[in-house]
């Protein structure tokens, strides 16, 4: 494949000028880093904070603008780290605070952003407070931190409601009493090792404003809010009444997930990060039903951002695309609030795999499909994404073109979610092997050579690391950083709501970005799977794969997405 070079050059300050703007988070590029994953500084196969530390000129260079860590404190991993023993502590696997803390200057440094993850709906079931509660039994106050209930059932043998894991089994667990008898059950929305605060407790909400003001204090520029749809559950736990597993994105409400008791706590946070100079920032990460209920979370007085799960999920077709971004777009303006873009995350199999597959297979995917059709169509899915109004979230590899690892053993896997029948599907492993830097050998530079990775690395991923990919106008890196760096230095694009749709032939979009002073920019994005004929309005900017012309009009191969640029 290949494309046309970028037309502007982007400023060797780019990166520091960017962390200088006002309101940098509505248009803002940010990276995600799933640390056990991204670079491993000791060789024990496990990511670290040093790692990162050493490859934040890759990010700088990349173009992007802010960095999200998913966590790194301490925990005993049985949920990779989202079961949380103390919120102001970095486990030993990924380094030490000194080493937080020079992450965070050092990026800082090169222009760029951290957002650390925060994991409030539940801790791990070694947090003190919940191992306290454990050792004094019924009737302690430390136990109305967290939801422990008695059990139903003539000697409370059955859980208190029918509430169901998102990991799959039931959402309770019974605990034993001191002296060893059956005791009350705790609820667990994800593992038994990640039991739920109880946030209407007063002590629960003191803890976390305390939390947030405890890594503001070191400088970091905002929070990613797990399961921030989840905090607050119906009064009285009320039973769902029927016994599917519970989904992350459901098609309605549920007494666990999306209630309005959630958004009190986020006007108390935002006031909190609004007392911090530099314009520290919250995003949800709030899987609800529709684009207008994902809005109430970023009214002007909560958080900033919300994930956009609907655009995630869509198909790689014309008609739901736009309709997702349409929606996304309306359900937005009310609440002035920028629009989030994203394809891949640590939880979903990455979009080069999704696309390969046929439509509506979901979001866990198990089969490579047709590997080159995925890579095209993930490299157009990327510039239609980046010239959408708002901001964009990238997730490690993807700049790479990395595939899902589809066939790892049984074995090496590590998700809970694979080990409990009836839940997720368990194979977010695929989207979590770490990535290759260079060399031709495994762990291609993720560690020393000759090293471990705690996930294998498939043999292919040699000819995709960033060292293989690096100078190749043709790669799908080169892709990402001249798409970035035509990003952020043309005018049209970025925060503003000027999008304007365009007539195309039956399965192609087109839009228009027009700037204020009238420079504009196009974007064609050809989702069929033959070539089409199109308007060629200016000069080609940028393209996922070759673009001929003639006569004022383009040829686009199948799953190709094209930039032009105009004036006046």
């Amino acid at each position: 494949m290949t494309q046309h070079p970028v037309t502007t050059d982007r400023p060797a300050d780019a990166p520091a000028a960017a962390a200088r703007r006002a309101d940098w988070w509505r248009d803002a590029v940010i990276y995600q880093v799933y640390p056990r994953s991204f670079a491993d500084s000791d060789g024990d196969g496990m990511g670290d904070l040093p790692g990162i530390r050493a490859r934040l000129p890759h990010l700088r260079d990349l173009g992007v603008d802010a960095v999200w860590l998913s966590p790194f404190y301490a925990s005993p991993q049985a949920d990779a780290g989202y079961d949380v023993a103390d919120y102001r502590a970095v486990d030993p696997m990924f380094g030490t605070l000194d080493d937080a803390d020079h992450l965070i200057a050092d990026a800082h440094d090169l222009g760029l952003r951290i957002i650390v993850d925060l994991v409030p709906n539940h801790s791990s079931d070694r947090h003190e407070w919940f191992q306290q509660a454990l050792r004094e039994g019924p009737g302690s106050p430390l136990r109305e931190r967290y939801h422990f209930r008695p059990g139903k059932g003539e000697d409370g043998e059955l859980p208190p409601n029918d509430w169901e894991s998102v990991f799959g089994g039931p959402a309770w667990t019974r605990t034993a009493n001191p002296d060893g008898t059956p005791g009350e059950w705790y609820l667990h929305l994800f593992a038994p090792e990640q039991p739920d605060f109880h946030w209407d407790h007063p002590e629960v909400r003191a803890e976390f404003e305390s939390i947030l003001r405890f890594w503001l204090e070191r400088g970091v520029d905002g929070f990613r809010i797990d399961v921030a749809h989840g905090l607050v559950k119906a009064p009285g736990l009320p039973d769902l009444g029927d016994h599917d597993p519970l989904k992350l994105l459901g098609t309605g409400a549920t007494p666990c997930f999306d209630q309005d008791g959630v958004h009190e706590i986020y006007r108390a946070w935002r006031k909190i990060l609004d007392s911090y100079p530099g314009q520290r920032i919250g995003v949800a990460e709030a899987w609800t039903p529709t684009a207008r209920r994902t809005a109430h979370y970023v009214r002007p007085d909560e958080l900033h951002q919300a994930f956009n799960f609907q655009y995630l999920a869509s198909s790689w077709q014309a008609g739901p695309l736009r309709r997702v971004i349409d929606e996304s777009l309306d359900a937005m303006r009310p609440v002035n609030a920028p629009t989030t873009w994203v394809l891949s995350n640590h939880d979903v199999t990455r979009h080069a795999t999704r696309f390969a597959n046929p439509p509506g297979l979901g979001t866990q995917i198990r089969t490579p499909g047709d590997r080159e059709l995925g890579l095209r169509r993930a490299r157009a899915a990327t510039l239609l994404m980046l010239a959408l109004p708002g901001s964009a979230y990238l997730y490690q590899g993807e700049e790479l073109g990395l595939p899902d690892v589809t066939d790892l053993a049984d074995e090496v896997r590590q998700d809970p979610s694979y080990f409990r029948a009836d839940g997720q599907d368990g194979y977010r492993d695929g989207c979590r092997v770490p990535i290759p830097w260079s060399g031709t050998e495994a762990p291609y530079g993720f560690g020393p050579e000759g090293g471990p990775s705690w996930l294998p690395q498939p043999a292919e991923w040699a000819r995709l690391s960033v060292e293989a990919q690096t100078g190749d106008p043709a790669s799908t890196l080169e892709l990402y950083r001249a798409a970035l760096a035509l990003r952020r230095a043309h005018p049209a694009l970025g925060a503003d709501d000027n999008l304007t749709w365009l007539p195309a032939p039956e399965g192609v979009l087109a839009f228009d970005r027009t700037a204020p002073g009238g420079q504009r920019l196009r974007c064609t994005v050809n989702l069929t799977g033959a070539p089409v004929t199109v308007p060629a309005p200016g000069d080609l900017a940028i393209a996922s794969d070759a673009v001929t012309r003639s006569a004022g009009h383009a040829v686009l191969p199948a799953d190709t997405a094209a930039w032009w640029t105009t004036t006046g």
